[in-house]
């Protein structure tokens, strides 16, 4: 198991919210950490938390990137509070609990939930993983619905490539859309190509370099 460590410091809620995909790569290292921010007190809704998960031990560059996502906290000179977890996959546990969601024409869920009934909805099954893209980010449902908004103008591709898959769902949307075109999927992460290989299965995706098929990289 890899080891994990989490960076922690408070926010507010305007910094929670705040929080956008470019600051996944605030990282000094090869890695990219995992960023999540929650409420902290429901009675309290302006204090939140952000903990970040890095699989690599955070250096001084690394801590001093992090304290940029909260300005609040830099003020008052906090020091975000380092820790070394126990061996857990913390990545899938920070995942676990979404709620489905609606993108377009979309209907992402996860094995514990149910899919829509809905005849015009398209269900996507995404479960909790080792990899990005549970769709709840908002760079992930602005494609979504961005895909939906090409298909309803009319447009078609025969050709689709989803660069940095992480799960395949964005894969998986287009493939639903136009059935006939050849799909890759590549990323430079081996856990992601195998979670998206995973989810084709899940989704009942065929896998080839036939149209109507995703091919993994």
């Amino acid at each position: 198991m890899t080891r994990t460590w989490k960076v922690s410091l408070p926010c507010t809620r305007a910094e929670a919210q705040a929080l956008t995909e470019d600051q996944l790569f605030v990282a000094s290292s090869d890695t990219t950490p995992t960023i999540v921010a929650s409420e902290i007190d429901v009675n309290q809704p302006d204090q939140w938390m952000i903990d970040v998960y890095c699989q690599v031990e955070p250096d001084p560059e690394l801590i001093e990137n992090l304290r940029q996502l909260s300005p609040s906290a830099k003020a008052s000179n906090f020091q975000p509070v380092v820790e070394l977890l126990p061996d857990e996959d913390w990545v899938t546990l920070s995942q676990q609990g979404l709620d489905p969601l609606r993108a377009g024409r979309f209907h992402v869920h996860t094995s514990t939930d149910q899919p829509s009934e809905d005849p015009k909805l398209i269900n996507i099954c995404i479960n909790a993983g080792q990899a990005f893209g549970t769709g709840h980010h908002e760079t992930t449902m602005g494609c979504l619905q961005s895909l939906d908004r090409l298909k309803r103008t009319g447009h078609r591709f025969r050709n689709i490539a989803d660069i940095g898959t992480g799960t395949g769902l964005l894969a998986f949307a287009s493939h639903h859309l136009w059935q006939g075109a050849k799909i890759i999927a590549s990323d430079i992460d081996p856990i992601a190509v195998n979670v998206t290989e995973a989810n084709c299965h899940q989704n009942a995706i065929g896998l080839g370099h036939s149209r109507g098929q995703v091919r993994l990289v």
